[in-house]
């Protein structure tokens, strides 16, 4: 049993890097193809020198993923068939016992992945960011940030990490139930205190001060009867020139926040939809469903890893020797190992589900606010952020959350009462 176990992983390693690099290298050349002139309905707003060097910023994150993808994959392998997880695990057993040794184990895990991914975090930070115009990140800042990274995984992470390895050690077979549900109390919580505690440790913010766009937003959320929400801009230009909005919290703790680079580049008609958009999310409950289905997912894989919790071969399988059958903590990491294997196929139905939300988005925005604002206001987001026009259709099928621009503006266009290009 475990060498038909190692084969399959085998089979499902190899078929996931296979299909990514192939995936890859489509979107490289469709991309690399169609660079040489822009899409003929952006052509009266992006101009060519955009529109290639959004084609030259997608080839080179494409270059960099494939590299990621097969570190990645190294990585993987050393862990489990290598040996070095079988290694920690031994330097630890020698130091720790309980739920100490689980908290050293797979803490170390995620250390040496972190080192490991840290020159190439670099890499696109302060050299393929830099070099698009997008980075406004300093060296200070970026350790700044990873050291309060560091401080929130330990204070929020550890607790959590010991409270589930307890649960798994003390309450029997049905432990992955009692772990599911402190895992949705946490992630519950998280949204709770996020934006009032974590979030202002690392950005500032500011209330949205009066003006057109706060007059608008306000009759915006009236109209929509959303009622009142703390509105803030926060110095997002500290790090990045890339724009955005988004909606954060629950209860007491809900708020509307919008990048400082969106509010100086859109013009406050163009943010009243892009909002609109965001409140179409809301409106339609795609947050909540999302939410419920990644709590759903959770408690199946939970379920499924109480079922291998105590199967010699899931570990013997992963290069770890049947002696370690029913260790939590090597479960664990195992299972974050492996499960991403197998839940790569199911990607293009997520990027499916995420497109429709987007069109009924875009749909509950055209109807509130101004379908010509919002088709405007993405253009300009395209070409502010560098986003290609003409992603590989299958690649884009497979990956992509939201709709290609173009079928995007044509949606938009089709409701829009004028029927004017964007």
């Amino acid at each position: 049993m475990p060498e038909i176990f190692t084969l399959v992983v085998l089979i499902a390693l190899t078929s996931s890097v296979v299909l990514r690099l192939w995936l890859s290298l489509r979107q490289t050349r469709f991309v690399a193809t169609h660079r040489g002139a822009t899409p003929e309905a952006f052509a009266h707003r992006i101009s060519l020198a955009a529109h290639q060097q959004a084609a030259d910023y997608t080839l080179a994150k494409a270059k960099l993923e494939r590299i990621e993808l097969i570190i990645e994959t190294l990585l993987f392998v050393a862990f489990t068939w290598g040996g070095i997880l079988a290694a920690l695990h031994g330097f630890w057993t020698a130091h720790f016992t309980g739920i100490a040794y689980g908290i050293a184990l797979i803490a170390s895990v995620l250390l040496l992945s972190g080192i490991i991914d840290l020159p190439l975090e670099l890499y696109r930070q302060f050299r393929l960011e830099a070099r698009f115009g997008f980075n406004r990140m300093t060296p200070a800042l970026f350790i700044a940030d990873k050291l309060k990274q560091f401080l929130v995984s330990c204070l929020l992470g550890l607790p959590l990490l010991a409270a589930i390895l307890w649960l798994m050690q003390a309450t029997g077979a049905y432990w992955w139930l009692y772990a599911w549900l402190l895992w949705m109390s946490f992630n519950l919580l998280v949204l709770f205190i996020y934006p009032l505690w974590i979030a202002p440790w690392f950005n500032k913010f500011t209330p949205l001060a009066d003006g057109e766009v706060k007059t608008r937003v306000e009759a915006l959320l009236q109209r929509g009867a959303f009622g009142n929400r703390e509105l803030f801009v926060m110095d997002g230009s500290r790090r990045s020139s890339h724009g955005n909005a988004y909606f954060t919290g629950f209860g007491k703790a809900r708020r509307i926040v919008f990048f400082d680079t969106l509010i100086n580049r859109l013009t406050p008609a163009q943010i009243e939809a892009v909002l609109a958009h965001e409140l179409g999310h809301f409106h339609h409950r795609h947050i909540v469903k999302r939410m419920a289905g990644i709590f759903a997912l959770s408690l199946a894989f939970l379920a499924l890893l109480g079922l291998l919790l105590h199967t010699p071969w899931f570990f013997q399988g992963l290069g770890v020797g049947v002696e370690t059958s029913g260790n939590t903590a090597l479960a664990l990491v195992l299972f974050g190992l492996v499960v991403p294997l197998f839940a790569f196929l199911t990607t293009p139905l997520f990027s499916f589900l995420s497109r429709r939300d987007e069109f009924q988005a875009d749909t509950y925005a055209a109807r509130i606010a101004s379908a010509d604002e919002l088709a405007a206001a993405l253009v300009k987001l395209y070409e502010d952020n560098a986003a290609t026009l003409t992603p590989d259709p299958l690649h884009s099928r497979f990956y992509d959350s939201h709709p290609p621009a173009a079928e995007r503006i044509q949606h938009l266009q089709s409701l829009a009462p004028s029927g004017a290009p964007a």
